[in-house]
């Protein structure tokens, strides 16, 4: 799959945005059908930084939301400055 078909658009809640703070991790909603190794490669090409973990999570409303937590510190932070996030 094209990684621009797997991640969406940026999730941002006000949970999202202190994981962003705390935990270095960013939250994205992807496609429902792609698995966390997809997840983990099409944000590595995308965006060209380097994926600890990838946690997912399918929303009451049936979107698949992907928690990915960032191997550098505060990177998750300027990340979400990047794509304008904040």
């Amino acid at each position: 799959m094209d990684a621009y078909s797997i991640i969406i658009k940026p999730h941002v809640t006000e949970k999202t945005m202190n994981l962003i703070d705390l935990n270095n991790e960013i939250t994205f909603v992807v496609r429902r059908t792609a698995n966390k190794g997809q997840i983990k490669r099409a944000f590595e090409e995308l965006y060209g930084e380097q994926v600890a973990k990838v946690n997912t999570h399918i929303t009451p409303k049936g979107e698949k939301v992907a928690f990915i937590k960032l191997v550098e510190e505060e990177m998750a932070e300027e990340l979400a400055v990047r794509i304008g996030v904040f």
